[in-house]
C-alpha cells in the first residue's frame, strides 16, 4: 500500500512540474543569443539585448580544443563558481567546428560579463540588458 501511494505521489508531482514548466515557457518566449569563439577570444565583444529569457548558442570556430561559456553579473568575482549563472553554461563542452546551447536563462536589466576559461578568453566581454 505504501508503495502504491509513493508511486501515485511521484506521478502527481511530475504532472504538476511539467505543467508549471509549460506555463513558464508559454508566458515568456525564449530567444537565442549566438556567440562565436575563435582562438583566445569571442568575436562579439559587446551585445545589447532587452530583458527576457535567452538560450546561449556557443560556436567553436577553429579553436582546436573544447570550449565553454560562463556568464557573471558585472561586479561579481568571475573566479568564484558561485557567482556564475549556471543555467547559461553550455550543456556539453563545445568541440571544434560545432555548437552547443545553454539552458534557458532569464536575464534582468543590468550588465554581465562573459568568458571561456577553457579557451581562455578575456573577461571584458559585455552583455548589456536594457
Amino acid at each position: 500500500m505504501k508503495k502504491t501511494i509513493a508511486i501515485l505521489m511521484l506521478a502527481v508531482g511530475t504532472v504538476f512540474s511539467a505543467n508549471a514548466q509549460d506555463k513558464m515557457m508559454k508566458d515568456a518566449p525564449v530567444r537565442t543569443l549566438s556567440l562565436e569563439q575563435t582562438s583566445g577570444e569571442f568575436t562579439q565583444k559587446q551585445i545589447t539585448v532587452s530583458e527576457g529569457t535567452y538560450v546561449f548558442d556557443i560556436t567553436n570556430n577553429g579553436v582546436g580544443h573544447d570550449v565553454g561559456f560562463v556568464l557573471v553579473k558585472k561586479g561579481k568575482d568571475v573566479s568564484k563558481p558561485e557567482n556564475h549563472i549556471q543555467t547559461a553554461y553550455v550543456t556539453q563542452a563545445v568541440k571544434t567546428g560545432t555548437s552547443q546551447t545553454s539552458k534557458p536563462t532569464k536575464l534582468e536589466k543590468g550588465e554581465y560579463v562573459y568568458f571561456c576559461p577553457l579557451n581562455p578568453t578575456s573577461t571584458d566581454n559585455t552583455l548589456i540588458v536594457k
